[in-house]
């Protein structure tokens, strides 16, 4: 399969081994030095687009892979207000594309796990919830992609929650979830969910060693979604 890559930092860097790795060939790199255009990714013949580069470039990858008629997989994160949008440009425009706030396929099934702790907590009235998640300086957005994905689905799940809210100093209202963001050097990416009353506490954790994991599962996405048409998610790679 022929892979063009869209953003060349860390995350690309780490695509292009794994890729290579699993026999896949990397037709063009597109970054600052040498910005992605319609006609260039239809020259480089590449089969699927994986894009990993900053918020405010997302949309307009995107919109550029489905008028090249490329499938696109989507790594970044924190410009999630255009997605409705965009999901209707690629529908009307005979597109693909798989998003993610994070490919790994562990945090996939740890999205799972908090789903189904939260419904066995949801009638479980003497805990509180909260969420931390810490990251490499580097980061940009916070909270994660990532913890905002798990502070939506327990959202979705716990009766007594309403929204969730990114710590500063102020404390949160009862029925928001309070999300704290630690930026600390070299850490790839650690989420945990913490439920706790006045007798004990239950934890779910995941812990990231290295940006592998990420890259092989952007990797794995861009192997479903060639030859499809339409908008998929990790489920439909992972079949959860």
């Amino acid at each position: 399969m022929k892979i063009a890559l869209i953003g060349y930092g860390k995350m690309g860097k780490a695509i292009e081994i794994i890729a290579t790795e699993r026999g896949h060939q990397i037709c063009a790199i597109f970054n600052s030095s040498n910005p992605i255009t319609i006609e260039k990714l239809i020259n480089s013949q590449a089969d699927v687009a994986i894009e990993f580069t900053q918020p405010k470039l997302a949309s307009s990858h995107i919109r550029t892979c489905v008028d090249a008629k490329t499938p696109v997989v989507v790594g970044t994160t924190a410009w999630l207000n255009e997605l409705p949008e965009l999901n209707n440009f690629i529908l009307n425009n005979d597109g693909s594309m798989i998003y993610a706030s994070n490919f790994s396929v562990g945090v996939n099934i740890f999205f799972k796990l908090n789903q189904l702790l939260a419904r066995l907590m949801n009638k479980q009235s003497d805990y509180i919830v909260s969420i931390e998640e810490i990251h490499h300086v580097q980061k940009l957005d916070a909270p994660s992609g990532t913890a905002v994905t798990l502070a939506d689905g327990l959202v979705n799940e716990l009766d007594a929650y309403k929204n969730w809210k990114l710590l500063s100093d102020e404390t949160c209202d009862f029925d928001t979830i309070p999300v704290k963001a630690t930026r600390l050097p070299e850490v790839p990416g650690t989420h945990i969910i913490k439920y706790e009353s006045d007798i004990d506490f239950i934890e779910l954790k995941h812990e990231a060693k290295n940006r592998k994991g990420f890259a092989l599962g952007a990797v794995i996405a861009a192997e479903f979604l060639k030859n499809k048409k339409g908008i998929f998610t990790m489920n439909d790679v992972l079949n959860l």
